[in-house]
């Protein structure tokens, strides 16, 4: 490990690290769409208690992000990291395990729920503490690399069931993280063990340290004056990167959810190739999370949130006055929202330069949009049920996305804690 440390560097080893985690953030929920006929067969569940039980993480994310904020304010980060992994991994097996029915599953779901809660936090403050001056960069890489983890585990678990059973087919992607648990605990130093090693909490280091792990001095406004004992709850710009965030979320689950039925009305696509047809959505992600953070460097913020935009809205002004466009409106909505991920939490990381404050804003900020998220399916199905056509939801969705596009374009124009704009 000595030798790997030398050859690589602890920052290489420590993006490989984050990788292995990303991996395993979202595959757990996106395997079970593919075979929830089958679990629901054999559990015998009922439509609504299988929308809950592939709506449960989500459910997590909005209301135990503050608590997962508030531990990792007192353990390290890696041990966080650890923790978020072990609780995926017993999860996914006690989901898939063949005792307790229904109970099993759900308990499952919840663990599974818990850990990438905590993940979400801990890896967005790794981030920013060991990557200061490439924060968008590895969070293109990071997002990007959760994005490739859901397309995978979407198009091969239907395959592992015909062959293993559904409850195999869960339990396989249960490999991911127990490899990047053993990768945590063997590569990644544990506090006090070098230059290279995670502070034992966010809240604990006075300063904050390079990617070399070098300390470097508190950024101007996050020192002890009055901005960086501020709380972020008193700040309007935390509340508006939650509407921005909100309204992102709400737009990327509700049409996730609906996507194949959404195409298949509004723009002709036949029901056996909707489901590939909306895998576009996805894929495309992988894309939008890398671009992301090129157009931030070169271009700035604010250029790169407007083609964000642009990209995003394209979805359904395609689908309300262009259907046979929707193939280009899909793709380039894909790129956007893996892009505007990464443009969030660089906004945080930007705005709130001290750790543990960006901590607390990016716990705010994923509660409160996660929790508009949550409820964003259920939402657009009744309205489409109260309509009886997808055109009312989609022009909704529309509607999201322009506050989201709004909000975004001030947000970017706000000047940073450096004393610059924060475009530039």
């Amino acid at each position: 490990m000595r030798r790997l440390h030398t050859t690589v560097g602890g920052s290489g080893i420590l993006l490989v690290a984050i990788l292995l985690a990303a991996l395993n953030l979202r595959t757990p929920l996106t395997a079970l769409p593919p075979v929830v006929t089958q679990v629901s067969d054999e559990l015998q569940l009922s439509a609504a208690a299988a929308g809950l039980l592939t709506g449960i993480p989500v459910l997590c994310f909005a209301l135990t992000t503050p608590a997962a904020a508030a531990l990792l304010g007192r353990i390290s980060l890696r041990s966080g990291v650890l923790l978020a992994l072990v609780l995926i991994l017993a999860g996914t097996g006690l989901r898939s395990a063949d005792l307790g029915g229904a109970a099993a599953a759900f308990a499952g779901t919840v663990l599974i729920g818990l850990g990438i809660t905590t993940a979400n936090v801990a890896v967005p403050a790794i981030t920013q503490r060991s990557f200061r001056s490439r924060v968008s960069t590895v969070t293109g890489i990071y997002t990007a690399t959760i994005n490739a983890g859901t397309m995978v585990s979407t198009a091969l678990t239907a395959s592992l069931a015909l062959s293993l059973g559904w409850r195999w087919a869960l339990l396989a992607w249960g490999l991911l993280a127990i490899v990047a648990i053993g990768w945590w605990w063997r590569a990644v130093p544990p506090e006090g063990g070098g230059p290279d090693a995670l502070p034992r909490s966010v809240a604990s280091s006075a300063g904050q340290a390079t990617e070399r792990g070098n300390a470097s001095p508190p950024a101007p406004g996050d020192t002890a004056g009055a901005v960086g004992n501020r709380s972020v709850l008193r700040e309007k710009y935390t509340w508006a990167l939650c509407l921005m965030f909100g309204m992102q979320a709400s737009s990327y689950y509700g049409m996730t959810a609906w996507l194949p039925l959404i195409l298949s009305e509004l723009a002709g696509v036949a029901s056996g190739s909707s489901g590939a047809a909306a895998s576009l959505f996805q894929g495309f992600a992988v894309l939008g999370s890398l671009g992301a953070s090129v157009g931030i460097r070169y271009a700035g913020l604010r250029p790169s949130f407007v083609a964000i935009a642009v990209a995003w809205l394209c979805l359904p002004l395609s689908l309300l006055l262009a259907p046979g466009a929707w193939m280009v409106g899909v793709s380039l909505a894909g790129a956007a929202q893996g892009a505007n991920f990464v443009m969030v939490f660089t906004l945080i990381a930007r705005r709130f330069t001290q750790v543990s404050r960006a901590r607390k804003a990016s716990a705010t900020v994923q509660s409160m949009g996660y929790s508009m998220a949550a409820v964003a399916p259920t939402l657009v199905g009744a309205v489409h049920t109260a309509s009886g056509s997808w055109a009312v939801p989609v022009a909704i969705v529309l509607g999201a996305l322009v506050v989201m596009s709004v909000v975004g374009i001030l947000l970017t124009g706000v000047p940073d804690r450096h004393g610059g704009a924060a475009e530039q």
